[in-house]
């Protein structure tokens, strides 16, 4: 998912779930796509079953690890009135965050696997909140499942709990990657397939008004059409269908207690001066569609990459190729200002930490799929800095951004980059190993 951008020549690979190629400023080149963080199609799970495993507790940001037990006064299952919607406000604040039972059970598995220090590390990376991907049709329906429980848990807890969402399934999806490739397409009546899957997303969400909800909307998309018009499956039709279906999204879910983030990609692809002009008027546009910016709270970044939140001191100039945003929250700020300057003002952002833990692993930025020596970065919590809502892993990290073995379905190239490790199965399926080396370099460790 997602991608970099290239400044030379060289390809750079991405942050969001899966993308396409991408230009470096002002160079004509284009770049290489990243790989899908998502779970497309995983055939192990192809409903996403989130009753996998009884009895989780949700994330405590404040005291991540403990139990988070309830308020004083509050009683286990007594109805904590509405602390659900977050009024307009950031709707991490405050709050605890759902941790899906999927996850939890991946995990399980893999301690199964192993024993010593390995197992008493996944132990305690196995409570860890990340998003509930919708990254095909039949995930739809148990919306409600992980919403029940997280209303249950709500509930008990007399706090609210926050459940983030991954919007991602437009037709023609990733039109300049091979390891994400959606089920709709354009030529199958895609358009239709795609509004009615989010009505029935929209329908879900609106029974559930008195929980924070938060949709990440469409990563890699509106980038694509920024950078990588002409590249592979990205033409003029995918690019219409990209905006009007983003647009329909927008409108459809824009609730009062769902928060909304449109995917913005990462510093690595974006954050040349002209591709943030270019990628602020696309949105500019999007947003009108909508009927408007307010139908947004922000803006989610890095989106399954590992660019970090502040630019290793280990990295050689050569490595940014004049990039200006060389880490997430520089990018983060200047992205800020070109918004601004096109007209959409005063949104905050999302910026995914779940794989940017550790600096200076890669040769090439743009490589982008199963970054060898990758660790788990900042732990999901709310307002760590200004104009920021909240670290959250939005990626799974223990999923795979797509297969090494060549030839298999949906390879690519990317990933037998010389930076990615050798032995990933298809992209959203469980990676045990990878998952354990995130955790043993978890920065900051577990």
């Amino acid at each position: 998912m997602g991608m970099f951008f290239l400044a030379t020549g060289l390809a750079f690979a991405q942050a969001s779930c899966s993308v396409g190629e991408v230009e470096g400023p002002d160079s004509g080149q284009p770049g290489q796509p990243p790989g899908d963080p998502s779970n497309p199609s995983n055939p192990s799970n192809p409903a996403g079953n989130p009753g996998a495993t009884p009895g989780e507790q949700p994330y405590d940001p404040n005291h991540p690890g403990q139990n988070p037990g309830t308020d004083p006064g509050q009683q286990p299952g007594g109805d904590p009135g509405t602390p659900g919607p977050s009024d307009g406000k950031n709707p991490f604040a405050g709050a605890l965050y759902y941790v899906n039972p999927d996850f939890v059970a991946q995990v399980d598995t893999s301690s199964q696997n192993v024993s010593g220090a390995s197992r008493a590390l996944l132990e305690k990376g196995k409570n860890l909140p990340s998003a509930v991907w919708l990254d095909v049709a039949a995930k739809v329906p148990t919306i409600t499942a992980h919403l029940t429980k997280a209303l249950a848990q709500q509930k008990a807890a007399g706090k609210p709990v926050v459940t983030v969402f991954v919007v991602y399934d437009l037709p023609n999806r990733d039109c300049a990657a091979n390891s994400s490739n959606g089920e709709l397409t354009l030529a199958e009546d895609g358009m239709n397939k795609y509004k009615a899957y989010i009505d029935q997303i929209a329908a879900q969400f609106a029974r559930f008004d008195q929980q924070r909800i938060v949709a990440v909307v469409e990563p890699d998309s509106l980038p694509n059409m920024a950078t990588n018009m002409g590249v592979k499956r990205c033409d003029e039709q995918t690019a219409k269908a990209y905006k009007d279906g983003v647009a329909y999204a927008l409108k459809k879910l824009s609730l009062p207690h769902v928060s909304l983030y449109l995917d913005a990609a990462h510093s690595g692809w974006l954050g040349w001066d002209n591709n943030r002009q270019k990628i602020a008027v696309i949105f500019n546009e999007v947003l009108a569609m909508a009927g408007g910016a307010d139908k947004i709270r922000g803006f989610a970044t890095n989106v399954a990459n590992y660019t970090e939140l502040s630019a290793p001191s280990n990295v050689p100039e050569s490595f940014y190729q004049g990039n200006p945003c060389r880490d997430e929250l520089t990018y983060a700020k200047k992205l800020g200002e070109s918004l601004s300057a096109a007209g959409i003002r005063d949104k905050t952002f999302l910026i995914d930490t779940s794989r940017n833990g550790k600096g200076g692993i890669r040769n090439t930025w743009g490589n982008w799929c199963n970054i060898d020596d990758a660790g788990l970065g900042e732990r999901p919590r709310a307002d760590p800095v200004s104009g920021v809502d909240a670290y959250y892993y939005v990626k799974v990290p223990g999923e795979s951004d797509g297969v090494s073995q060549q030839g298999a379905p949906r390879f690519d190239s990317m990933c037998l980059s010389d930076d990615s490790t050798r032995d990933a199965p298809q992209a959203g399926q469980w990676y045990h190993s990878f998952y354990l080396m995130l955790l043993q370099n978890a920065n900051p460790a577990l």
